[in-house]
This record gives structure tokens, sequence and C-alpha cells, in this order.
């Protein structure tokens, strides 16, 4: 048994009846392309299937936890408990990092913390543990990793979106960040505030909000997706 079957069986209480399809989960692309065996596969179409399970047992999930909410909040929740960020801050917490398998180039780069490859690897083990051991299983799984937990992890993604810009811009050495209030508009009982952030004087996103708080934080989010794996910045934003 390997250290990576053994370490799914404790996470899910239960004997693996097909190991070749959690280490398929695990692999990704760049390390098959690397390989000379034609018969390994990578973890695409698993994420494929994982990424249809997650939104149907979440809709589910929530549809039940929250019978008053209108279509659009119980849409707003789903969505943050279903993006990148989330998966990724999950599939650290379950140490998935230690486990997947990468070309080279991508492991060189850090990939292994890379939200997008940890989000692609949580969905890619859920289709697994589907065709493992059934539906009933998968929502067992996320009822105590996701579901129990939903609301500390849209609390701990929201609010930590500041400081994870900070740390992916700041890799390579410091630099300057600075949110600015670019335009306050609206009349007094219901403003709106739109605030810049800037890496080194250059404008990198914008967020708008009812308050600076949430202005800021929705411009760290936005950066945050503006910034590549070496934290150096994407694009820079013309200023009107």
């Amino acid at each position: 048994m390997t250290q990576l079957i053994q370490h799914i069986e404790n996470i899910l209480g239960s004997k693996i009846k097909q190991p070749v399809i959690f280490e398929t989960a695990f692999n990704h692309t760049s390390y098959v392309n690397e390989q000379k065996n034609p018969d390994l596969l990578h973890n695409e179409r698993l994420e494929f299937l994982g990424d249809a399970i997650l939104e149907l047992l979440t809709s589910d999930f929530l549809f039940h936890q929250y019978p008053n909410d209108p279509e659009g909040s119980l849409s707003r929740m789903r969505a943050q408990l279903v993006q990148e960020a989330s998966l990724a801050y999950l599939a650290k917490k379950l140490k998935f990092h230690q486990f997947i398998k990468l070309g080279k180039g991508e492991l060189t780069s850090g990939g292994n913390q890379r939200d997008s490859i940890l989000a692609d690897c949580f969905e890619a083990f859920l289709g697994a543990i589907y065709l493992d051991q059934g539906l009933e299983k998968v929502k067992e799984f996320l009822q105590q990793y996701m579901f129990a937990n939903h609301r500390q992890i849209i609390e701990q993604i929201t609010i930590d979106y500041k400081t994870r810009f900070q740390e992916k811009a700041q890799q390579q050495g410091s630099v300057l960040i600075q949110y600015q209030l670019l335009e306050q508009s609206g009349p007094a009982h219901n403003q709106l505030f739109k605030v810049g952030l800037f890496v080194n004087n250059a404008l990198v996103s914008i967020g708008i909000g009812k308050n600076k708080k949430a202005a800021e934080m929705l411009a760290a989010k936005n950066g945050f997706n503006q910034i590549d794996e070496r934290g150096q910045v994407i694009n820079v934003l013309k200023q009107n």
C-alpha cells in the first residue's frame, strides 16, 4: 500500500477498492506528459466528474440547510463554497499538496501550492470517491470536511484575501502595496466606494463596495487573480 492510499483510507475511514483511481486523481497532466507510460492517466476526466458531483451535492445541502433563502442567496453561497480558493484551502488542510505528482517544471515553480492545481485535484478526488464507493460516500466526505464548516470556510477565504494577495505579491521580495479610494458616489444612506489596489504605484485591480473595507477586500480578491505564481503582475489597468 502506498503512502497516498493509506492517507486516503485514513481520511475516508474505509477501505479503498480501486487504488489506481485515486492514484490517477493525483496525477497532474504535466507529470503524465513527461512519462513514457501510455497507460498512465492524468486527473482531468476525474476532475470533470467531481466538479458535477460537487455542484449537485453542494446545491442539495444549501437547499435543505437554508429553506427560506431565495435562489440568489443560495447561488452566491454555492459559488463561494465551490470556488477555486475554497477547494484549494480544503486540499491543503487534507495535505493533498504532499501527494500531487507534477512535471519537473510545475514542481520547480511550486505547482503543488497553486490554487488551481489543488482545486482540480480536490474535484478529481471527489470523482474517485464516487467511482470507488458511490455518491453517499462523497456526500459523507463533503459533510465532514466542507458542509459542517461551510460558514467558517467562506469567512476564512473572504477575510484572508488581503493577506493572500500580499504573500503572493511578495514572493520575490518586498513590494509597495497600497489601497487608494478612487471614487465615492451615491446618497449618504447608500454610498458606493471604489478602491484601487496598487502594486509599486501600478493599478492592478479595482473593488466596489458599500464601505471602504468591503471595497478593499474585493480589490484584493480581484488582484489575487492578477498575480502569477512568481508574484508578477499579469495585467496593469489603465487609469482614467
